[in-house]
C-alpha cells in the first residue's frame, strides 16, 4: 500500500463522510478487485501500444462502478496517460450531441500534474518538445526564423499524426495559440484554448485572430477529438483515457434523447479502433445493458458488446467487465484499511475501540439494516464507519461497542429502487426498439 499525503488522506475521509467516491488515494483501500484491475491494466497496455479500445463496466448499484472508474483514471495517470472523467447527466449533458460530450471531455481533461482543464498545459508541453527537437537538430533558438520553424513543425506534425483528418480550423487555432503566446498575449491564447475546449462563449475578436467563425459542431467534434488525442501523445503522454460514468442516466431521458444517445454510443464503439491510444470506459447497470429501453434495444450495439456468462463465470476480457456486489468479508477488509489510514489523535485508542470485533458487528448490523442486501451497503457502511471513527477521535468517553446503534442514513433514489426491487423508470409508452440512425 503506497503511503498517502496528509492532504490526500483528508480528501479521502471528507468524501466518505459525504457518501462520495474520493478522486484521489482510493487505491489504498481497494480490496477484492484484483481481476478487474488486471483487465484494466491490460486495456491500458493495449492503448499504450497504439490500439484504440473501449470497455464497459457493468454492475448494480453499490458494486463499485464509479470507484473502479476513478481507480482506472488514477492507474492511467500513474502510467503516463492523460484522462477525463465525465458523468452523464440528463440536465447538462445531451449525449447525442457530441459537441456537448467533447466540451465535457475537454473541460475534465487532466494529467497527474494538472488534474483539470489541462489542454493549455498539454499544448505547452508539446510546443516545448518541438522546440527541443529543433534545437537538438541544430536550429538556433535565438535565430529570427526559429518561431517560424516551430510553427511549421507544429503544422506538419498535426497533419501527419491525424492523417489529414484534423479540421483546418483546429490547425489554425493551434498555430494562433502559439503565435499569441510568443507575442505575450496570454489572454488571447487562453480564449482560443477555451474555444478548442468547446466553449461557445469566446469573443469574436479572439476568433478573428485565428481566422475562424462559429463554434465546434456536433458532426466535427470527433475530428477535433482526434486532433487533441494526437497533441496529447505528441506532448509525451501514452494516450488518453475517457470515462463516461453513470450511462444508465440515459434511461431517464426522454425517448427521443435516449434513442439518439444510444446511437451515439454505438458510433463511438464503431469508431474506437480508429483512434490509436484512446481508451473509452463506460459504466452502467444491468438494466442499461440488458433491457430494450437500453443497449439491448439497439441490435448493432448489443450484438457487439453483449454480456456472456456461463453459470457463475464470465470472462473479464469481453466488452462488458462485470463488477460483483460487495461481500461482508470485503466490507471488513475495506474498513480495516481505512482504520489504518485514519488520522487519529490517539491511534492506540482508535484501534482499541474500533476493534475487529466491532467492525464485524458493524458489518452485520448495517447489512441487516438494509434487508441483507449487501449490494447497496458500501456507501452507507463507509459513511457509518467513518462516523464511528470520528466519534471515538472526538470523544474520550465514547465506547462504540456499548453506545453504537445502527440508524440507516438517507438512501439515494437508486438505492431505494434496489431495495424495493424496482427498475429505473422509463416512459410507459416506449414500446419500440431504438431506431438505427446516425445522429452526428
Amino acid at each position: 500500500m503506497n503511503p498517502q499525503s496528509p492532504r490526500d488522506i483528508r480528501h479521502i475521509f471528507e468524501a466518505l463522510r459525504k457518501g462520495l467516491v474520493p478522486e484521489r488515494g482510493i487505491e489504498t483501500f481497494a480490496v477484492g478487485i484484483d481481476k478487474p484491475q488486471e483487465e484494466l491494466k491490460r486495456q491500458l497496455e493495449l492503448a499504450a501500444g497504439g490500439e484504440g479500445t473501449i470497455k464497459f463496466l457493468r454492475g448494480g448499484y453499490g458494486c463499485g462502478k464509479t470507484f473502479m472508474a476513478r481507480l482506472a483514471v488514477l492507474m492511467a495517470q500513474a502510467d503516463g496517460f492523460a484522462t477525463s472523467f465525465v458523468v452523464v447527466s440528463d440536465n447538462d449533458l445531451k449525449f447525442h450531441r457530441f459537441d456537448d460530450v467533447y466540451r465535457k471531455v475537454l473541460t475534465e481533461l487532466g494529467t497527474a500534474s494538472c488534474p483539470r482543464g489541462a489542454l493549455g498545459d498539454i499544448l505547452d508541453r508539446w510546443i516545448g518538445h518541438v522546440e527541443a527537437a529543433l534545437i537538438e537538430a541544430g536550429a538556433e533558438e535565438s535565430s529570427p526564423d526559429f518561431d517560424a520553424k516551430v510553427r511549421e513543425r507544429l503544422n506538419a506534425d498535426l497533419i501527419a499524426k491525424t492523417r489529414g483528418q484534423a479540421p483546418q480550423d483546429f490547425i489554425r487555432v493551434v498555430q494562433a495559440v502559439f503565435d499569441l503566446k510568443q507575442q505575450g498575449d496570454v489572454a488571447g491564447a487562453g480564449a482560443l484554448i477555451s474555444w478548442l475546449c468547446g466553449s461557445g462563449n469566446v469573443a469574436a475578436s479572439a476568433k478573428k485572430a485565428a481566422e475562424i467563425k462559429g463554434d465546434i459542431g456536433s458532426r466535427d467534434a470527433l475530428d477535433y477529438l482526434r486532433g487533441v488525442l494526437e497533441i496529447v501523445k505528441a506532448a509525451g503522454y501514452k494516450g488518453l483515457v475517457i470515462v463516461i460514468d453513470e450511462a444508465e442516466t440515459i434511461l431517464r431521458m426522454r425517448k427521443d434523447s435516449r434513442h439518439k444517445s444510444l446511437n451515439g454510443i454505438r458510433q463511438i464503439a464503431d469508431a474506437a479502433p480508429s483512434y490509436p491510444g484512446l481508451m473509452w470506459i463506460f459504466t452502467g447497470t444491468p438494466e442499461f445493458f440488458d433491457t430494450r429501453h437500453g443497449v439491448a434495444g439497439l441490435a448493432p450495439l448489443h450484438d457487439r458488446i453483449r454480456f456472456i456468462k456461463q453459470g457463475k463465470y464470465a470472462s473479464v476480457r469481453q466488452a462488458q467487465l462485470e463488477l460483483l456486489p460487495f461481500e461482508a468479508s470485503r466490507l471488513k477488509g475495506v474498513a480495516m484499511r481505512l482504520r489504518e489510514m485514519f488520522p487519529a489523535r490517539e491511534k492506540a485508542q482508535l484501534e482499541a475501540r474500533i476493534s475487529e470485533a466491532f467492525v464485524d458487528r458493524l458489518v452485520g448490523e448495517v447489512t441487516r439494516g438494509f434487508k441483507g442486501d449487501v449490494g447497496v451497503v458500501p456507501r452507507q457502511f463507509l459513511r457509518e464507519f467513518v462516523t464511528q471513527m470520528d466519534l471515538v477521535d472526538e470523544n474520550l468517553g465514547y465506547q462504540p461497542m456499548k453506545d453504537y446503534a445502527f440508524s440507516p442514513s438517507e438512501l439515494s433514489i437508486e438505492e431505494g429502487h434496489v431495495l424495493q426491487g424496482a427498475d429505473v423508470a422509463v416512459e410507459p409508452d416506449d414500446a419500440g426498439l431504438v431506431p438505427q440512425e446516425d445522429v452526428w
